[in-house]
């Protein structure tokens, strides 16, 4: 089965068909430079890394940028609150956005790309458009004309009457149309700025993407990704200044995530109600985050609740815990046939389900689902008085296998989960009824090592932390 997506420029499901077999070139808008992230930030982070893990592990040698915007209004309102020149509060917080994605389980990108870097590519860009009659100069301004690019529109499905309707002149701006945009903005006094054919002036922000996508992947490209709110105008406006100027499609495939709501309403600085990444890292295990993220389908909108990310926190803690009892029953495994094959079938199975659901658009919710069943299986065949090495390390290897397409590690845990001590305890009970005291005695000292203290008691067994 081929991989399908979903095109938003299309609105339907396509048969995922690169350009070059066996190759995969990505773009995803990163973040502008200015703050801290929000978990808003962190959500095409995560879901992106997911779908480039999992082209990965279908095969595909995958080329993936991400950029940062590292020179923009914001970016200078806030070096003028700190006292501080705009390339210092970028590299500070484009560290800081590396580190948050980077406890988030994001790998690092192919290239991460910065507009201060691209200055050159981005003027030559622009002075093509401007040859091309599709851009025009305008007192230090450059603005691009929507009206003289057919198809401007087709992303986000509106017409250039209804763009039109909603577009305004503001003060100062010297454009022909409400409805063109900014290529290139006259630099203000004592601002950061770049010589230019134009004079001395900075990039509107949509041309930045346009020209590091050129720069770093070519003219056309598989996959451009980002947040739901880039639909429009930015990526509509990234499709018109790149076909107008190459005269080739842009990108074969549009993804784009769905909004974070906080506690049903959704994210909004202006409401107050937005949460940094970074903060809910210092509280929560960072594997439960991206987990969470990934329990509903990238393209539906997310929930955040307190309530819901412990939810999470139990579900992954089911996952974890089935791994980890494969883990301590592996050393008293013996290498027996009988019945193993049907156990290895029923596995291959389950990673056959778990590809189906990634196949299809890269459904991790329903991938999760296929986990939570693989871990039932895995709990049932340790129910067994004897289990066989070959089938626990194919369970582990599989577990492994498709958590690490989920971008999740649960192979090291700096102690043991209560579910897994309660599981330890009742697997010693029953080998000392069975007389199996090796077991026993190798359990005992697993948790003494552990620092688990076991009590007896008339009711039985119980167990504190040291």
């Amino acid at each position: 089965m081929s991989i399908k997506v979903y095109n938003t420029l299309t609105r339907t499901k396509e048969d995922f068909k690169p350009l070059v077999e066996g190759k995969v070139s990505m773009y995803v808008c990163g973040p502008t430079v200015y703050n801290y992230i929000h978990i808003g930030n962190a959500r095409p982070a995560i879901v992106f890394d997911t779908v480039r893990r999992y082209f990965e592990y279908k095969g595909f040698n995958v080329d993936y940028v991400l950029n940062f915007t590292d020179v923009d209004d914001k970016i200078i309102k806030t070096a003028k609150q700190l006292g501080e020149e705009v390339p210092e509060i970028a590299d500070k917080f484009i560290e800081a956005y590396l580190e948050d994605v980077g406890a988030l389980g994001v790998k690092k990108a192919t290239h991460n790309p910065r507009v201060m870097d691209t200055m050159d590519d981005i003027i030559s860009f622009i002075d093509v458009l401007i040859q091309k009659e599709y851009a025009y100069a305008a007192d230090g301004d450059v603005y691009f004309k929507p009206r003289a690019f057919e198809g401007y529109g087709k992303l986000s499905h509106q017409s250039i009457d209804e763009l039109r309707s909603g577009a305004r002149i503001q003060i100062g701006e010297k454009k022909d149309d409400p409805l063109d945009f900014a290529l290139w903005k006259k630099a203000k006094d004592e601002e950061i700025s770049w010589d230019s054919p134009w004079g001395n002036g900075r990039p509107g922000w949509h041309i930045e993407c346009s020209a590091m996508v050129k720069k770093y992947l070519g003219d056309t490209i598989d996959i451009h990704a980002g947040g739901q709110d880039l639909t429009f105008p930015h990526h509509e406006n990234e499709i018109a200044q790149s076909e107008a100027m190459t005269g080739n499609t842009f990108a074969n495939y549009w993804m784009h995530n769905g909004y974070i709501n906080i506690d049903n309403e959704k994210m909004s600085k202006s409401l107050g109600n937005f949460v940094l990444t970074r903060e809910l890292i210092a509280h929560h295990d960072p594997q439960v985050l991206r987990f969470f993220m990934l329990s509903v389908h990238y393209r539906n909108p997310i929930n955040f609740t307190e309530e819901l990310l412990e939810s999470a926190k139990n579900s992954y803690d089911r996952i974890k815990t089935a791994y980890h009892n494969l883990e301590h029953r592996k050393q008293s495994s013996m290498n027996l046939v009988n019945d193993t094959d049907s156990w290895v079938a029923k596995i291959d199975e389950m990673k056959a389900r778990f590809e189906s659901e990634m196949d299809d658009d890269f459904n991790t919710a329903n991938a999760i689902s296929v986990l939570f069943d693989l871990s039932k299986e895995a709990n049932v065949y340790l129910q067994s008085k004897q289990t066989c090495a070959t089938v626990i390390a194919y369970f582990q290897e599989t577990m492994k296998s498709l958590l690490q397409v989920l971008g999740i590690d649960i192979t090291e845990t700096d102690e043991l989960l209560d579910e897994t001590i309660d599981a330890l305890i009742e697997e010693r009970n029953e080998a000392r009824k069975n007389r199996n005291f090796p077991r026993a005695d190798e359990i005992r000292d697993l948790l003494k090592e552990k620092d688990i203290i076991l009590e007896d008691t008339p009711q039985g067994i119980r167990w504190k932390r040291g």
